[in-house]
């Protein structure tokens, strides 16, 4: 079972110009609540950006904590030192959202999976341009081993009860 103890959240290339060319409102709500609950439960953020000159930077307001990791290969794990990174949190699950499904967060996951981690992808906060390829990122990713959540999903499990401390504040999150 996912938990706050054991869980690190990866968010990929969530940025303006790839943002632009999809539903813009509905990635960047889905992806503002995993990050603000995220913060709220202590679970570590790391960031990732594709090529931030040609696509823009990270749509969300990011707290001054979270690393930011810039890249060019679509596998995120084939930046230097991104293993080393992800690693040095000393976490086993890793929480995978972002643009684009099919390729970026495909690749990552899979390149995770094989790492030995446990991979849980966040569906509604992923994207793609195109449906179809949306479809089979997902299809393909839990082929391969990864969890299909979505952000409610998410945000309850890491929670596992009402009486957890931060309950209110991770509802409020989602109503």
């Amino acid at each position: 079972m996912l938990s706050v103890k054991d869980s690190m959240v990866l968010m990929i290339d969530i940025q303006e110009r790839l943002v632009a060319s999809l539903e813009k409102n509905t990635i960047v709500s889905k992806a503002q609540k995993i990050f603000d609950g995220a913060q709220l439960l202590e679970v570590p953020v790391l960031v990732t950006e594709q090529y931030r000159k040609g696509l823009g930077n990270t749509v969300l307001p990011l707290s001054s904590d979270i690393q930011v990791v810039e890249k060019t290969c679509f596998n995120a794990l084939l930046e230097d030192g991104m293993l080393d990174r992800i690693k040095a949190y000393g976490k086993k699950q890793i929480v995978i959202f972002g643009i684009e499904t099919h390729i970026c967060v495909y690749q990552t996951a899979c390149a995770l999976m094989e790492a030995g981690f446990e991979v849980y992808v966040v569906k509604d906060a992923c994207a793609s341009r195109d449906k179809s390829e949306f479809k089979q990122g997902i299809e393909s990713m839990q082929a391969q081993g990864a969890k299909i959540l979505t952000v409610e999903m998410l945000l309850f499990a890491w929670l596992e009860g009402s009486k957890n401390p931060k309950f209110k504040e991770v509802q409020a999150l989602i109503k």
